[in-house]
């Protein structure tokens, strides 16, 4: 017999409830203020007898899980605790220094001791680099635009070398990441972050979301998770019941339920008597709206695999519903910041964000220290330009209350979603995913044959690397216009690093 109440909680963890700020029933886990039914998989599972909201379930303990898998992935090659018994486990002494105490050398390398469990561990990136040089030319040759078998020609080596020596390229700039995300994260008091996502390869369709989230105004990149494990074998089970182990794993038969066709977002009004300002306007209400239909469209509202036409399923490793590494994607971040600090978080418009964001931070939204928003814009909106006029609309089957403004040559829209500072003037200003964006299509740009490689678009695997790669050179690295990285804007560091200083 199916379970009646909600999926139990764990570790004091419970992510399932309405959703809706203005409810009664927001927060509340209690199955009675929910009609629950597991009988159609083309219905809601939950909905809100206040509101009719329709949040979809989750498993806790398999959110813990996703949790835990990002955070290995995250520390992969780092100094940790790797007692897997142990609540330090996968926590890198980079960002929790308080977790740890040194425990002598082992040669040059540094060893530490796990304060909770007593396992001692080594650093073994703390020693010298042999090899500086030889990584610096691989990686120069990667950065502008070599094929692997051009790389492998030139240096004289055979794939496998270069892979080996791509990960641990990427578990140099992890650890060389750490000290400053820790830096960051603990001499701030706020943060002010800005998350997006897309397919990590956009034309394989293989299912791999890419979310980042980084500081949004110096585009400093906080943390970058994907949907995908290597690791793990798929289940056989297609439905996906919160109620069951495993139930955040993708199966290989997946097959997307879509109720009807939407109008693509986009579409430009034919009629001429419009200004071309007025165009920018109306484009910009009707790509809000259109994007709303598509997300009302899916079976799981939170799941934008539900749009996809066909999947085209990695040959090795797993799937993960996108909606678990969302809420540990922000589980993680949360880990970072300090209760006390006040969180703005900018998000594009999609569910799969924002529950999360609101679900992990229910006792941020409880206590009115974080402040919420959906951003949609056009490139070329000017933030120094003065806003003459602020439309207020309410769109979408979620009355969402939008305020959106119109420039010479362009657009801007933002949605307040929680907190106690709705001044759409100032976020129409403030509020950007620009930077976070600019990220993500910058790594598309410079490494499109290496992410669109044939074969490669059924291993993603092969790209992970490389992420934790780009994160470090764009952080410490890739200077803007004003010839500063983003870890110089947020005085980090006090000049832009070298291929050489980051492989050291």
């Amino acid at each position: 017999m199916p379970n009646e109440g909600l999926p139990v909680e764990i570790e004091g963890l419970q992510l399932n409830f309405c959703k809706t700020l203005a409810c009664d029933n927001f927060g509340l886990s209690d199955a009675k203020h929910y009609i629950l039914q597991h009988t159609n998989p083309h219905r809601p599972t939950m909905i809100c007898r206040d509101c009719g909201a329709f949040p979809p379930l989750l498993n806790n303990l398999e959110v813990l899980n996703e949790l835990r898998r990002l955070r290995n992935q995250h520390s992969d090659g780092l100094p940790t605790c790797k007692n897997e018994s142990c609540h330090n486990c996968g926590l890198a002494v980079q960002n929790h220094q308080h977790l740890y105490q040194s425990f002598g050398f082992s040669g040059d390398r540094q060893r530490y001791r796990c304060k909770s469990c007593h396992t001692t561990f080594v650093d073994k990136w703390s020693g010298e680099n042999k090899k500086v040089s030889f990584q610096e030319a691989l990686l120069g040759l990667l950065f502008t635009g070599y094929s692997v078998r051009e790389i492998c020609r030139k240096l004289q080596i055979n794939p496998k070398t270069f892979y080996d020596h791509l990960k641990q390229i990427s578990s140099r700039c992890r650890r060389k990441l750490a000290e400053f995300d820790t830096r960051w994260m603990h001499g701030s008091t706020s943060y002010e972050l800005a998350s997006h996502f897309q397919a990590l390869q956009p034309n394989s369709k293989n299912g791999v979301l890419w979310i980042a989230t980084g500081e949004a105004n110096s585009g400093y990149i906080l943390c970058q998770h994907i949907n995908y494990s290597s690791d793990i074998t798929p289940p056989l089970e297609s439905k996906h019941d919160p109620y069951k182990d495993n139930a955040r794993l993708l199966p290989t038969n997946f097959t997307p339920i879509q109720k009807g066709i939407v109008k693509k977002p986009g579409t430009k009004y034919s009629s001429e008597r419009h200004h071309e300002s007025e165009h920018h306007f109306e484009r910009i209400h009707e790509r809000i709206d259109a994007r709303y239909k598509a997300i009302l469209e899916r079976n799981n509202v939170e799941d934008p695999m539900e749009e996809f036409d066909q999947l085209h399923y990695p040959t090795k490793g797993t799937l993960i519903r996108p909606q678990y590494t969302s809420h540990a994607h922000y589980l993680h971040i949360l880990d970072w910041c300090d209760d006390k600090n006040r969180v703005s978080l900018y998000l594009p418009q999609d569910p799969l964000l924002r529950s999360a964001a609101i679900s992990v931070n229910l006792n941020r939204i409880k206590q009115q220290n974080i402040d919420l928003l959906y951003v949609e814009e056009d490139k070329d909106w000017q933030d120094t330009q003065a806003i003459k006029k602020i439309d207020i609309a309410r769109m979408g089957w979620w009355r969402d209350r939008w305020a959106i403004a119109n420039q010479k040559n362009a657009a801007k829209g933002i949605c307040y979603l929680a907190g106690d500072n709705f001044a759409p003037e100032f976020w129409l200003k403030q509020a950007t995913l620009k930077k976070t964006q600019f990220y993500q299509d910058r790594f598309q740009l410079l490494f499109s044959s290496f992410i669109n490689e044939p074969r490669r678009k059924f291993r993603p695997a092969g790209i992970l690397p490389l992420l934790d790669i780009f994160r470090a050179w764009h952080n410490l690295c890739y200077q803007d216009k004003n010839g500063l990285t983003a870890a110089q804007h947020l005085k980090l560091a006090d000049h832009p690093l070298t291929l050489c200083e980051l492989l050291k």
